[in-house]
């Protein structure tokens, strides 16, 4: 299964995945805040959303898994 990292430091700001939902490549699964920037997270690979292993508002480091993709 691939996993979605974070590529910086920073909160969770919006999630706009759900799980259970198909994704393709690009697709904007959520949303980081990071020193007042907006910096979305996107998917690398088609699949479906298996896991959500962060909520909004949670601070996570860069390399921290956010979605796992099956």
């Amino acid at each position: 299964m691939p996993d979605v990292e974070a590529h910086i430091t920073g909160t969770v700001w919006k999630i706009e995945c759900q799980v259970g939902q198909e994704v393709s490549e690009g697709d904007t699964l959520l949303i980081l805040e990071s020193m007042k920037m907006e910096m979305p997270v996107e998917s690398e690979d088609e699949g479906t959303v298996a896991e959500i292993r962060c909520e909004e508002g949670q601070s996570v480091s860069e390399g921290d898994t956010l979605v796992v993709l099956e």
